[in-house]
């Protein structure tokens, strides 16, 4: 550790390479996680399955990338499939847990997350990918530093994501109609609005971002059957730390998690990167303890 430490700070280079590879995945990071805020938000569901979405979403599009479709055409075909399968999801499983307790839809996911998992690694196997876009890699600092051009372009994509489902959220009926449901659901089912509709279209549309970041990631990182679960957590870690409806807050929560996440994989190693991110998420939640213990005394 303390020779990765020195490597660091004999060479500030390698900070420029890791804090750029923290920020492009960190955007996808963000983009998922931001979907998780909907759903948590708006229906109270704590979706474990969140990053075997993720999973799916990369899978879709590298096997477009096989069939001899490019990944980023994949991306479009992803959202609208994943979109499609939220639904189907919320028709078949959420919708008889949301009025349940917290137990029940955490259960109702986790077990969800199991068969997609298991289900991806049947068809595709258990090998790490990813998904070829042959993109120019471009270097700098004589070598030191390597950027490649389909992470840029990822970067960008997921800001034009996030603009356009803040967009639709302020400026569309349904965008609104969820906005209400997520202040007060039974007053919304009093001025007329279908919650039920709400809930599924929410559901679905989460299920579409991560689509898209399942897509992006699967181009400038890997993607894996079985690396859902490290996506969720990560997801919980950006949201717990953020809160809800602050996309700000996701924002530079996502890129912070991917800097430190990048720094963690160097100074301890690969092996301790997940490590990391689980530690960051018990950080969290001791912080919001003590912070909501800290707000019932002044109150007292």
């Amino acid at each position: 550790m303390w020779d990765n430490i020195s490597i660091l700070t004999a060479a500030p280079v390698f900070n420029i390479q890791l804090i750029l590879d923290g920020l492009f995945i960190g955007s996808t990071f963000a983009l998922a996680a931001y979907g998780l805020a909907l759903v948590w938000g708006v229906m109270n569901v704590k979706n474990l399955a969140q990053g075997d979405f993720v999973i799916m979403g990369g899978y879709i599009a590298w096997w477009l990338g096989k069939q001899g479709i490019h990944p980023l055409w994949g991306l479009p075909i992803s959202i609208v499939v994943m979109f499609t399968f939220g639904w189907l999801v919320y028709v078949t499983i959420i919708r008889r847990v949301i009025d349940k307790d917290m137990f029940t839809s955490l259960l109702a996911t986790f077990g969800l997350a199991i068969v997609l998992a298991q289900a991806l690694n049947l068809m595709f196997g258990p090998e790490v990918q990813t998904a070829e876009s042959d993109f120019a890699i471009r270097s700098y600092f004589d070598n030191s530093v390597t950027v490649a051009d389909i992470k840029l372009v990822a970067f960008a994509l997921c800001g034009v994501l996030a603009v356009v489902v803040v967009l639709f959220m302020k400026n569309s009926r349904m965008g609104q109609a969820i906005r209400a449901t997520a202040q007060d659901a039974r007053a919304a089912r009093v001025m007329g609005i279908d919650t039920d509709k709400v809930y599924a279209f929410t559901f679905s549309l989460n299920a579409a971002i991560c689509g898209a970041a399942g897509a992006l990631i699967s181009m400038i990182w890997v993607i894996q059957p079985f690396y859902g679960i490290g996506h969720s957590i990560r997801s919980f870690v950006i949201v717990t730390a953020a809160g809800f409806g602050n996309l700000g807050g996701v924002i530079m929560a996502g890129l912070g998690l991917g800097v430190m996440e990048q720094y963690g994989g160097f100074v301890l190693g690969a092996e301790y990167q997940q490590a990391c991110v689980v530690g960051l998420l018990v950080a969290v939640l001791i912080y919001r303890q003590l912070e909501m213990r800290r707000h019932r005394q002044v109150v007292q």
